[in-house]
């Protein structure tokens, strides 16, 4: 399936430089030789004298200046304005962004990866947006593999979780042991469509994976939400994590329309590796994604929250 490119914002044209206005009046026309008159009468208006030079006015205006000033003065405050934005702009910068444009948002220095440039993908003739007006069922047309977040750069790809269709069994296998059975069923009852999935592992040990699993309607993807108990708790415990609770960085302002995201981190003390977790509900789709870092360290927040927002995007 081709992908939709990115229609680039419309580059602003550098600001022509300004062109100081003189300020000499222009050279007076020398005077016309009178014609002399058949009857030379006394003139009542005194004749042309040579003409003197301007004087300098007593209260200047001058033009150039106030140009060049009001126009460094709007790029200083243009540029102000927008590093409040900036600095002020929810979600990483990308929640009101348009949807056929999201960033890698790879910024130096702040602990964000560098995730590729992202668009959304190429839709079936007449097939609309999951949440436009003409779609009320809220379903993804799109191939579920494409709207699956590729991995950052420096990551090393899980050979198992590789971008494609996987099991129910593969999907369950993200559960405690003890808990797998009554996922299955879960999965049983409710029928999904597909499941994909990614994985990879960054430089720093930390193994991210996302689940993507589409159902017949959203009825049955609110339903596999509410029977995992995920709401008031991270419901159904993950393989490998202990007890789990809100992550309180994760704001209303991280979340996007139309979706319901619901993000916990491990507390303290964890096990041999800290876990953040994330569940996001999303028309007749339901995303999990999973960060986890060995050795006892925590798992860096903001990354895991950069991860959730960029495929909350693709799935909106």
């Amino acid at each position: 399936m081709n992908e939709q490119t990115v229609t680039p914002g419309t580059a602003t044209a550098p600001e022509a430089p300004v062109t100081p206005e003189t300020s000499a009046l222009p050279a007076p026309t020398a005077p016309t030789a009178p014609t002399a008159p058949t009857a030379p009468t006394a003139p009542t208006v005194p004749a042309p004298t040579e003409p003197t030079e301007p004087t300098e006015p007593t209260a200047p205006a001058p033009t150039a200046p106030p140009r060049r000033v009001l126009r460094a003065v709007g790029r200083w405050t243009a540029a102000v304005l927008a590093f409040g934005v900036l600095g002020t702009g929810t979600a990483f910068g990308i929640a009101s962004l348009e949807r056929t444009d999201v960033p890698g948002l790879a910024t130096e220095g702040d602990g964000r990866w560098a995730y590729p440039k992202l668009s959304l993908p190429a839709l079936p003739a007449g097939s609309p947006r999951p949440f436009s007006t003409g779609n009320p069922a809220e379903i993804h047309h799109a191939d579920l593999r494409d709207l699956l977040l590729p991995a950052p750069a420096g990551a090393v790809p899980d050979k198992k979780l590789t971008g494609g269709w996987i099991s129910t069994e593969t999907f369950v296998a993200a559960y405690r042991p003890q808990n797998r059975a009554s996922v299955a069923q879960l999965l049983k009852d409710a029928a999904p469509r597909h499941i994909a999935a990614r994985g990879w592992t960054m430089p720093d040990g930390t193994v991210s994976r996302i689940y993507l699993v589409r159902f017949n309607s959203t009825a049955f993807a609110t339903r596999l939400i509410d029977d995992l108990y995920v709401g008031s708790s991270a419901g159904t415990p993950l393989d490998r994590t202990e007890a789990m609770e809100f992550d309180g960085s994760w704001g209303s302002a991280n979340d996007i329309e139309n979706l319901s995201s619901f993000v916990f981190t491990e507390q303290a003390p964890f096990g041999a590796e800290h876990v953040r977790q994330a569940y996001t509900l999303a028309g007749d789709t339901v995303a999990l994604i999973v960060h986890e870092r060995p050795g006892k360290r925590e798992t860096e927040r903001v990354p895991f929250q950069q991860t959730v927002i960029l495929q909350n995007q693709l799935l909106a």
